[in-house]
């Protein structure tokens, strides 16, 4: 697994672009972060604010820039809204492991936009960097997460990987193989 994002893949669904986070993107940023619903599954406090959201984005774009996360905003085709975000990250070379993580703003959740975008970037871990295997956090008590995790072929599994996420009440694990 060999990360290199000099070149920003950006991916598109039927329904969607997935694209890099920009500067201009500090409000939608900060409407995400601010998310009460969001953040009670993401360990997240609600004390966004713009100024904090230009920082994370400065931050995301460093990451990628040293090639140590991948990270798109989605967006819908037939008016560039943004709705949420998805990314790669917390590579794990010697074991060809990534994890993903995402997030949608709460009006747009349950119409099947993020099942799609995971798709994409699921086929592009796979092909595009050559991970062997996928993992994601969820909290046992998002049913969303969790149930889009399975309708894409992700499988629960009882064992330990390398996990950040201190904040999440309740985390799980489930993973993907390279088919």
């Amino acid at each position: 697994m060999k990360p290199n994002f000099s070149k920003f893949p950006r991916l598109k669904t039927e329904r969607l672009v997935l694209r890099n986070l920009e500067v201009q993107d500090f409000e939608f940023i900060h409407k995400l972060h601010s998310d009460p619903i969001v953040n009670s599954f993401v360990g997240r406090d609600n004390s966004s604010n713009l100024d904090k959201a230009e920082a994370y984005i400065t931050r995301i774009n460093n990451l990628i820039a040293k090639n140590e996360c991948i990270y798109w905003v989605i967006a819908l085709k037939e008016n560039n809204d943004l709705i949420g975000s998805v990314c790669l990250w917390n590579f794990d070379l010697e074991n060809d492991i990534v994890e993903i993580g995402y997030e949608m703003l709460t009006q747009y959740q349950g119409k099947g936009f993020m099942s799609e975008a995971l798709k994409e970037v699921v086929k592009y871990a796979f092909e595009g960097i050559k991970a062997s295997l996928i993992t994601a956090f969820p909290s046992s008590d998002n049913i969303n997460s969790v149930t889009i995790l399975k309708r894409n072929n992700f499988q629960y599994e009882d064992k330990p990987y390398n996990n950040t996420h201190l904040n999440v009440k309740n985390i799980v694990t489930y993973t993907l193989r390279k088919p």
